[in-house]
């Protein structure tokens, strides 16, 4: 007989990528895991997984099988939260994806009293600057700062991002204050590098233009930047909720052209087709709260 119970290790598994990380989500011993996947597999009569001491792979069936053990571990899941909805409780695991510096900065102190309040939800919380493939992924849903244009994902706006470009004191005196988008190509940049160097948008009459100065320093870190900036690198082109405090405290100067960047949000997206539960709606209507609208992080540019 198949068991739910090694369904959700098979899955756990490969959503992870190891019998030890299937073992830290499902709160199991990796022994547990493994005899789980292994009672599953001799009940499907056949291999699901090529196991090596460096990685696991998916066989030929195990491919075959992952999507729909994919939909029955979110079914029944989808199921028991409708099921603690009935009873007016907000229960069950709960995977969200987030950029590192935002969740350090905001998004944790905001997460804390939302899990106080609701002590069944299990949320997992995976820190990752890259962008995370949520229609894939097996997360509930992502948190992205910046467009969203993936057609397979549902996004909800969380929060108004003001982009700020910031120099030192020291790099505008050394280099010069630049007045038009036009000296920017004259200028040091320092790069978000999961966005390229030509992220450097902004509004103008006949529509976002982008420019590109001269890439002095490229991370995929928001801290990075904004500590490269100050320590007189180069512009550095930083959202608010990152730039905020330093502008404040004189670290940094906020560069004002005659042109401003262009509108950027903080969106949580899901997989579009998957019914989100009521405790992802309820987890977006909390940080929409406790964000504000303008952000409480925003600073004049």
């Amino acid at each position: 007989m198949i068991r739910i119970e090694g369904i959700a290790a098979f899955v756990a598994t490969v959503e992870n990528g190891s019998i030890s990380g299937a073992a830290r989500q499902l709160r199991l011993s990796k022994s547990v895991v493994s005899e789980r996947l292994a009672e599953l597999e001799r009940s499907l009569g056949g291999a699901l997984l090529h196991r090596t001491t460096r990685k696991l792979s998916l066989t030929e069936d195990g491919t075959a099988f992952l999507p729909r053990a994919q939909r029955i571990t979110r079914d029944i899941s989808e199921a028991a939260a409708d099921m603690a909805e009935r009873r007016g409780t907000l229960s069950g695991p709960l995977r969200i994806a987030a950029p590192v510096t935002f969740a350090r900065l905001h998004l944790g102190p905001a997460l804390y009293p939302f899990l106080k309040e609701h002590p069944e939800i299990q949320l997992t919380l995976d820190l990752d600057d890259r962008r995370i493939d949520v229609a894939s992924s097996g997360h509930d849903a992502i948190i992205r700062h910046g467009t969203i244009d993936d057609t397979r994902l549902v996004a909800w706006k969380l929060a108004k991002s003001h982009r700020l470009l910031t120099a030192s004191a020291t790099y505008l005196a050394e280099h010069g204050t630049p007045q038009t988008i036009e000296d920017l190509r004259h200028h040091r940049g320092i790069f978000y590098t999961n966005r390229g160097a030509a992220d450097w948008r902004f509004r103008t009459v006949g529509g976002p233009v982008s420019v590109q100065a001269h890439a002095m320093f490229g991370v995929n870190n928001g801290d990075m930047m904004r500590d490269a900036a100050i320590s007189g690198l180069g512009l550095a082109m930083l959202p608010a909720f990152i730039a905020g405090p330093a502008v404040k405290a004189g670290e940094l100067q906020v560069v004002a052209l005659d042109v401003e960047p262009d509108e950027e949000f903080l969106y949580m997206a899901h997989a579009r087709g998957r019914n989100p539960s009521a405790k992802l709606r309820a987890l977006r209507e909390h940080l929409q709260s406790c964000f504000g609208n303008p952000p409480y992080w925003d600073v004049a540019g």
